[in-house]
């Protein structure tokens, strides 16, 4: 009897070990693959859509500097906007043995074979600030709250024409106020977050008429920007000042999805004779240094300001916790489909910046110095 407890006895610790190493396999979700430590010194592919926009060129130099300090290799490119440089460029990095790639697309639909040979090299994706879309093997994301910039950019414009307070509560005016709508370039899933965002807003205010498309303009293909440039907006101003606009009616706020298009339209009106401290209420994103100087200036309204530190920080962590067999930290897993799955994502909430705020968001912030401001 005794014998029998005995074997009976470690059998069961035996079970107990087992189950509890199971579990802790499990631990934090997810299948790791790494072992902490395997991947010390390895290559990470960082792919950047183009250095035409300072955001970008900082964020690749963020990236680039985090991953270094935690030693790992960088292959850092830049594709000029240009979709087959881009498709080559991150082919290359996995030629080279990338482990891992960071990936902010220049169309996020044309990626496919890059992500397919990633995937059987057991290379992880990780989508910075852009979805890439129709692929299952973009294993995560991290961004900002698109949907909220959207929002933040439609709410901006209604206070600055006067039809919101500060607060965000309805004043009451009646206007009517003249608008027109630019959104982003069609080929960049966020386009449509902002977009939508924006028209979610405004909504309520064009069908009391309290603020009017005058051009009539209202769909998202009538108002992308194909490849988010400066001139494709402000020919586009130039074309409704010119077919809405010339019969003394004038522009009483413009919704831009972008500082380097809001350049481009500021441009367009100066150049038809508005004066440029009475210009629209027109809006913006990413707090570019020559936005915010002119949102100094009293001439753009506001700006959507995106700590890119922060998000180059969290594909750092992503990229980090990947090559060391962790699960990497999510807070949605409900809002990226990318038409194959909904992606894992990290987001970040952005910030609305005005004159009244701008020292205490990009200065106090130390994101921007007083001189570059200058």
């Amino acid at each position: 009897m005794k014998l029998k407890r005995l074997v009976v006895g470690v059998a069961a610790a035996v079970t107990l070990a087992l189950t509890m190493t199971a579990c802790a396999g499990n631990r934090g979700g997810g299948s790791d693959t790494a072992e902490p430590g395997a991947n010390k010194g390895a290559l990470v592919g960082v792919a950047m859509p183009t250095k035409t926009s300072t955001r970008w060129i900082h964020d690749g130099d963020a990236v680039k500097e985090g991953l270094e300090k935690l030693g790992y290799k960088v292959d850092l490119e830049y594709a000029d906007d240009d979709i087959p440089t881009q498709v080559q460029q991150i082919s290359n990095m996995l030629t080279k043995g990338a482990k891992v790639l960071i990936v902010a697309s220049v169309d996020g639909t044309a990626l496919s074979s890059q992500l397919d040979q990633a995937a059987s090299k057991g290379v992880k994706v990780i989508a910075y600030d852009r979805l890439i879309n129709g692929n299952k093997n973009v294993d995560f994301y991290t961004t900002f709250d698109n949907y909220k910039v959207g929002v933040q950019q439609a709410t901006s414009l209604l206070e600055g024409l006067g039809v919101l307070d500060k607060t965000g509560k309805d004043t009451g005016t009646a206007g009517p106020f003249n608008i027109e709508l630019f959104a982003g370039s069609p080929d960049d899933n966020n386009a449509t977050f902002f977009f939508n965002g924006a028209m979610d807003t405004l909504k309520p205010y064009l069908d009391k008429g309290v603020v009017k498309v005058g051009s009539g303009q209202t769909g998202f293909t009538q108002v992308a920007t194909q490849g988010w440039q400066a001139d494709v907006a402000k020919k586009r101003m130039q074309d409704l000042i010119a077919s809405t606009y010339s019969n003394g009616q004038k522009v009483d706020g413009v919704l831009s999805p972008y500082d380097g298009l809001s350049i481009g339209i500021i441009s367009a009106l100066t150049g038809a004779g508005y004066a440029t401290d009475k210009l629209p209420i027109i809006t913006g994103q990413d707090a570019e240094i020559p936005s915010v100087k002119s949102i100094i200036a009293g001439q753009q309204y506001s700006t959507i300001y995106k700590d890119t530190r922060k998000l180059a920080g969290e594909a750092v962590k992503m990229a980090d916790d990947v090559l060391n067999g962790k699960t990497p930290e999510v807070n949605d897993t409900k809002s990226y489909d990318n038409k194959t799955k909904v992606v894992p994502t990290f987001l970040f909430e952005p910030v609305v910046v005005t004159k009244d705020n701008y020292k205490e968001a990009v200065l106090d912030t130390g994101y921007y110095t007083a001189d570059q401001l200058k």
